[in-house]
């Protein structure tokens, strides 16, 4: 009888051993750190960034502008308009950095599991991980944060997180993210890794999807000090952070206070930074950088400009096409209204000639599409050209047409009245019209500031017999009319980045084009989508290279918006107040990640009798 058990609890061993997951011939990855195909700069055992100075003081306060108003502390729902900053309350299980665009690195959890597959990551929370009420960050958090997104929080959000079928407790500080069988799972991992962490318990009683000025329970370092609804937010940095000394955040967090003032206008915003009310400035129009800061702080020395070189990939502003309207379904109207704007005239005119002009959405980097397309671009546009241009295999990719000096290009005007014509809109007393309907658009804008260069864009147009013009509304009702779509141009700007993810899927899917998201222009276009899936797919970073090349070159083929200028430049001023590394990483600059406040400085500026907020909460 003994002898019979001994056999049975053996074949038993045998068939787990043959059954079993977590033995089979796949290999499981335990690292640090993740990244889309697998390279990480940075080693288990570093000890800090490269780019941070370690000893960097603590103290002082980072003041900030932001345009507009807001009546909500609450970032993850649609309802209301939340702080801008609001979102720093809340970690990640893992992290980014500014010198390893695809890499994130553990924060919230100390490692990630995953196959070589990538059909499942287990990430191991830090046992010493808090919530600033010094409550455990616990598996279980995770959890309900994953669900709570889906059902409550922000709707293209349930697109984005389409591929993770299941997320589930194993320990109290173990949890697994599953992902859809048949999935692209390369990137998947990476995407778990970004869910942050909210407390199950702060959320009990409470309706996650109702706009609130009491903010959720977070993990970061910054809590909040005070607000000042639709005026002011002061953060105060946790001196019980829980993680202060990890590695990854040495030399960062280093000001007391952040202090996020609002103002209903960009001018108001400039006002209160040469009044020395917020000590720092990233510029954003040429004109103010080439002729306004000529103010008695420079001239003192008491403001500091610089130009510090921006390596991430521009930023992809233009004029969005809303291609829900019936008007804008025709390729060749966009084709038309997109000949009207002279970028070289308004460059040189407005601009002080600092821009460059943008073509693609990965401009000026080795996923853009140049030329003619290479045999393996065109062997992964084969099968999805029915859904672009017909020219798209046979020219070269789409860049913005060239215009003179002259504000009035009479080259691009005959081709934009040519455009029109065949698209149907015919001239009658200097109006299109079709089917007895005026060809209107209204540029819609949540800030005069923009005003001075689409108003001869709006002339331009006009001389096509468009019937043009700029409506400027307060940032409220921006925000209701662009998530219910009711607008024909967006006046904005969009980011990509050099290693592709699920906010493609945000920016161009079909999936996010019907309700509030970042698709602006509404494509919903079946070669766009599989291109998406193909890019995140990928199984190395050539195959990737070449698929967003394609991606690319479709999207620009299509003339979903018309597209505006870039700088190479981050334009940053500010009172003397601050320390900063002498090499800024190419990907961040990183003002309120790793500068810090100089007393020493601080209290020359004051001695010499520059009036500034230097007190704690920069009041």
């Amino acid at each position: 009888m003994k002898k019979t058990v001994q056999l049975i609890i053996t074949f038993l061993s045998a068939l787990w051993f043959i059954q079993s997951p977590a033995l089979s011939e796949e290999t499981i990855i335990k690292s640090h750190g993740v990244s889309t195909y697998g390279d990480l700069k940075y080693g288990p055992d570093f000890k800090h960034l490269d780019y941070v100075n370690p000893n960097a003081p603590k103290g002082g306060t980072y003041t900030t502008p932001a345009l507009g108003t807001f009546d909500s502390m609450h970032p993850y729902t649609i309802k209301g308009k939340g702080g801008h900053i609001t979102i720093v309350f809340f970690e990640d299980l893992m992290t980014s950095v500014a010198d390893d665009p695809d890499a994130l690195y553990g924060l919230l959890a100390e490692t990630i599991e995953y196959p070589e597959s990538r059909q499942w990551a287990i990430f191991n929370l830090r046992p010493e991980a808090r919530f600033s009420d010094g409550s455990e960050v616990t598996a279980d958090d995770i959890v309900f944060t994953f669900n709570i997104l889906l059902e409550k929080g922000i709707p293209s959000l349930r697109k984005v997180f389409a591929d993770i079928i299941k997320v589930e407790a194993l320990e109290k500080h173990r949890v697994k993210f599953t992902f859809r069988e048949g999935a692209a799972t390369r990137g998947l991992p990476k995407l778990a890794a970004s869910m942050p962490a909210f407390s199950r318990k702060h959320w009990e009683g409470k309706d996650f999807s109702e706009s609130t000025l009491v903010p959720g329970l977070g993990s970061g370092p910054y809590v909040l000090d005070k607000i000042d609804v639709g005026r002011s937010i002061v953060l105060k940095r946790d001196p019980n952070y829980w993680g202060k000394d990890l590695p990854i955040n040495k030399g960062r967090n280093n000001f007391d206070y952040i202090r996020e003032e609002y103002y209903g206008d960009a001018n108001a915003a400039f006002e209160a930074f040469k009044a020395g009310t917020i000590l720092s400035r990233v510029e954003g129009e040429s004109q103010k950088w080439a002729t306004g800061y000529n103010f008695p702080a420079v001239e003192k020395g008491w403001v500091k400009r610089e130009e510090i070189p921006d390596g991430a990939l521009p930023v992809s502003s233009g004029f969005y096409f809303n291609l829900r309207k019936e008007k804008f379904k025709d390729i060749r109207v966009r084709k038309a209204v997109s000949e009207m704007f002279n970028f070289e005239w308004s460059n040189n005119t407005l601009f002080h000639g600092y821009y460059n002009r943008l073509d693609s959405f990965w401009e000026n980097s080795a996923l853009e599409a140049t030329d003619l397309p290479s045999a393996e671009e065109i062997a992964i546009l084969e099968p999805y050209k029915e859904y672009f241009p017909n020219t798209l295999l046979s020219e070269p990719a789409v860049i913005q047409p060239v215009s003179g000096k002259r504000q009035i290009d009479r080259k691009r005007l005959r081709t934009a009245n040519k455009l029109l014509d065949e698209a149907g809109w015919q001239l009658e007393n200097g109006i299109r019209v079709k089917n007895g309907e005026q060809l209107t658009i209204e540029f819609m804008l949540a800030s005069d500031i923009a005003e001075r260069f689409i108003n001869p864009y709006i002339e331009n147009l006009r001389k096509i017999g468009i019937k043009a013009a700029v409506k400027t509304i307060d940032v409220t009702q921006f925000v209701e009319r662009r998530n219910k779509h009711d607008y024909d141009i967006l006046t904005t700007r969009h980011e990509t980045s050099l290693v592709p993810d699920v906010s493609l899927y945000q920016w161009f899917g079909s999936g996010s084009a019907d309700v509030p998201s970042r698709n602006f222009t509404g494509i919903k276009n079946p070669g766009v989508d599989a291109l998406i899936d193909k890019a995140l797919a990928a199984k190395n970073h050539e195959e990737m290279t070449i698929t967003i090349k394609a991606l690319d070159r479709g999207l620009r083929s299509l003339h979903i918006m018309v597209p505006r200028w870039y700088n190479a430049n981050h334009w940053v001023a500010y009172w003397d107040v601050y320390g900063r590394p002498e090499t800024i990483p190419p990907y961040a600059l990183g003002f309120s990640d790793f500068w810090w406040w100089d007393q020493e400085k601080a209290d020359k500026l004051k001695a010499a009798g520059a009036r500034i907020n230097i007190n704690r909460s920069g009041e």
